[in-house]
């Protein structure tokens, strides 16, 4: 026959485990501790938010609260000494005892705020939470940049570029009204085309462009904010007239073959030659072969009466 443990034996067995429960709710007893409603709170830009810090425990009356901003590795004091810091001062201030409101919030208030509080008369004297918040700005007009020519099968690449956003928004391009995937060859509506869309820069490159990508062409960029689309631009998508090239290299060789005979035939005649022998003949008289010069008595006598002035 069994033996059985008698009813009080099970009572002192569990006693152990409620003298811990006890001693865990003492612990707790005094002990500062936070909460907050919103841990990620998203708003618009210039819009108000409320930053929740919420005190659940505490034995002390009158605790220390401090808010920091921790952006780019750097940490700041928002409400340090029971003022506003740094660039929230006049656009915030604490709601209740520990809640922290801004208004008129911009891109650059983006950041990690993080609720510190002390209770010097709790046995656990500090707390703290972490708080995300995310200010999204709307894109504005982006610029595009669209090709207006280009010749069937030659590479084209489009563009399209936003800066204000936040977040960073995505793009998205349109043909004649016609949404483009990122690729044509997911598409059986774009099999004859060969492009590749990047959604995240904003280019949209063809490898190889045929007549059906002719059309007016526009991008929309977007995030969570909104979206700005630029204005329609046309590319045109011509054939390549190899003949016609063709045509006008050969008349163009034979132009040249032209200027070069005239230039040749021109030399042949004498033309281009400078007859320097006349201007020469002029300064300095030649002496023709068989004529002999006879001085005349006007030579001589001049030639004397000359020297005797001299």
């Amino acid at each position: 026959m069994a033996l059985r443990r008698p009813p009080r034996l099970r009572l002192c067995a569990r006693l152990p485990d409620f003298f811990l429960l006890l001693l865990f709710r003492g612990c707790l007893i005094g002990a500062v501790n936070l909460k907050s409603s919103n841990r990620t709170p998203v708003v618009q830009e210039f819009e108000s938010v409320e930053l929740s810090c919420i005190i659940t425990d505490s034995q002390t009356s009158d605790p220390r609260i401090e808010w920091k901003k921790i952006q780019d590795d750097q940490t700041t004091y928002v409400f340090f000494d029971n003022k506003i810091q740094g660039d929230l001062a006049g656009r915030a201030e604490i709601l209740g005892k520990t809640s922290l409101k801004i208004w008129n919030v911009t891109r650059r208030d983006s950041a990690l705020y993080r609720c510190e509080v002390v209770a010097r008369n709790d046995r656990k004297e500090i707390d703290e939470i972490v708080i995300e918040l995310t200010v999204q700005v709307k894109p504005v007009t982006p610029v595009c940049r669209v090709p207006k020519a280009v010749p069937v099968g030659k590479m084209a690449t489009l563009y399209c570029q936003e800066s204000e956003g936040h977040p960073r928004p995505h793009y998205s391009w349109y043909r004649n009204d016609v949404p483009l995937p990122t690729d044509s060859r997911a598409n059986p509506r774009f099999r004859n085309s060969s492009f590749h869309l990047n959604s995240e820069t904003g280019t949209l490159v063809f490898t190889a462009v045929h007549k059906g990508d002719s059309g007016q062409y526009y991008c929309i960029a977007s995030n969570d904010a909104g979206s700005a689309r630029c204005e329609e631009q046309e590319m045109e998508v011509y054939d390549l007239n190899i003949g016609g090239i063709i045509g006008g290299v050969l008349v163009v060789l034979a132009v040249l073959a032209l200027i070069t005979l005239g230039i040749c035939c021109a030399y042949r005649r004498g033309y281009f030659i400078n007859n320097k022998q006349d201007g020469e003949s002029y300064k300095n008289p030649g002496k023709p072969d068989g004529v002999n010069y006879i001085r005349t008595d006007e030579e001589g006598d001049f030639r004397h009466k000359s020297s005797f002035v001299i």
